[in-house]
């Protein structure tokens, strides 16, 4: 709950801060320093030290999973500013504007981290896509950026539409908009209850770019500012998935055996067509858009098994992603061309940001060793367990065969082909952030049990 309000106050905190400073430096040190303030003021309430205590009258209720999952993503975030706040400049003139509408998407991941009604669902949605429709148009100058942004605000408010009506249905099956009073019942699935379920399912997996409602993605993606693109694709795609499984494990886990199909269904299509589509793609931003629907292909793995080995493995999921997502696109910022040959020779050229980025990759493509490849084993362990998708899990290990191709077309551009990348100006600070990531990276990879044994500490 400290964390909701924090993060709130301290988006408007930036919004002024740009009225009395321009200087970037300062700026960025502010958003810095409200963000560890965050960390900080979230693990004190892990451990049971909460600094304001609210009645919020059961409709946002906090578990270690929520605080867990808080840490993960303020950890990232952190990470992300120290990477690419400096790239925020190059975007337009309203830097302090822009981590401000940061803070307030943090404050929607609150609430979506512990939402135990349909009504604080909708409005942590809200209050995380309303200021990502503005990052995306973020960069006037650029038609791509306009397009991109006009195009997710219509197919982001057609698909709140969809929440909207499915909330509704529920609402006249159940007369509540409780979670847990959703989730009570006999097992029977009513045509009311049934239609909501179905209009919910297709929101949300809209919300986190599921096939087949994932076509605003690569679009969306590629015309956003690619500072804000790193974003979008990591912190706030774990955090709509952390909300599909906390909405359905409560409310319709006691029917499951009679959607799990439907979500089996939009998984195999979202694991097939995020990867064969980015085979094909020229441009490594992209590629990363098709490939981060790939990656929603694998934490559906958690809804379609819905058991604690599949929460469990979602929140290592979304660190080993996070990680090695937000240092891939830092590095690719820092490129002029985007291609798959901007990468040419940065193995010589670069040897530090060379290294850094191959291991992002390589966690990327679940190779062992690293956090990526125990990310997928617990997604596939937890389909296993379940024991009804077997077909599935096949399909996965196919389909994590087939991204090792194109993500180390990227490696073979850094080390097997001659080339002289033209790479802005790289700080000490970005350097030691990246080798940072590299070592969590690999860490958490050879000692996964590090990060999920803090599932089940208690204070």
């Amino acid at each position: 709950m400290n964390a909701l309000i924090l993060s709130a106050i301290w988006g408007v905190v930036m919004m002024f801060s740009g009225i009395f400073t321009k200087s970037g430096a300062a700026i960025r040190g502010i958003a810095i320093t409200g963000l560890a303030l965050l960390l900080v003021v979230n693990v004190l309430d892990f451990q049971g030290t909460a600094l304001v205590d609210i009645n919020t009258r059961g409709m946002l209720v906090y578990n270690t999973f929520s605080y867990m999952f808080l840490n993960i993503v303020f950890g990232a975030t952190l990470l992300y500013f120290f990477l690419s706040g400096s790239d925020m400049e190059r975007v337009g003139l309203h830097l302090a504007e822009y981590f401000a509408l940061i803070f307030f998407i943090l404050a929607g991941i609150s609430i979506v981290a512990s939402f135990q009604t349909l009504l604080m669902l909708f409005l942590g949605i809200e209050i995380i896509s309303i200021p990502l429709y503005i990052l995306t148009g973020s960069d006037k100058r650029n038609l791509k950026s306009n397009e991109a942004a006009l195009k997710y605000f219509l197919m982001g408010s057609f698909s709140t539409g969809l929440m909207l009506m499915g909330i509704a249905l529920i609402y006249g099956s159940k007369g509540s908009f409780s979670l847990e009073t959703i989730g009570a019942g006999t097992g029977v699935i009513t045509p009311l209850l049934g239609g909501g379920m179905l209009l919910l399912l297709a929101s949300m997996s809209f919300k986190v770019s599921a096939a087949p409602f994932h076509f605003w993605t690569p679009d969306v993606y590629d015309g956003a500012p690619t500072v804000f693109t790193s974003f979008m694709a990591t912190i706030v795609k774990v955090a709509g998935f952390f909300a599909f499984i906390r909405l359905f494990e409560t409310s319709f886990g006691s029917v499951q055996a009679q959607w799990q199909l439907f979500a089996a269904i939009i998984t195999a299509a979202t694991l097939l067509i995020g990867n064969i589509t980015a085979v094909f793609q020229q441009s490594v931003k992209r590629m990363l858009a098709y490939s981060s629907i790939a990656q929603a292909g694998f934490m559906m793995f958690a809804l379609v098994s819905l058991n604690g080995k599949g929460s469990e493995g979602l929140i290592y999921y979304a660190a080993a992603y996070s990680l090695a997502t937000i240092g891939v696109f830092a590095v690719l910022i820092k490129l002029n061309d985007y291609t798959f040959e901007g990468f040419n020779g940065l193995g010589k050229s670069h040897p530090l940001l060379a290294a850094t980025v191959t291991i992002c990759l390589l966690s990327l493509a679940g190779i062992p060793a690293t956090a990526g490849f125990m990310a997928k084993f617990y997604m596939l362990s937890a389909a296993v367990e379940n024991g009804k998708v077997i077909w599935l899990v096949i399909l996965g290990v196919l389909c994590a065969a087939i991204s090792v191709y194109y993500y180390f077309r990227v490696i073979q551009a850094i080390y097997f082909k001659d080339g002289e990348p033209q790479v802005a100006e790289v700080s000490t600070t970005f350097k030691v952030v990246m080798v940072l990531i590299a070592v969590l990276v690999v860490y958490f990879g050879i000692f996964p049990q590090r990060l999920t044994d803090f599932l089940y500490m208690v204070y």
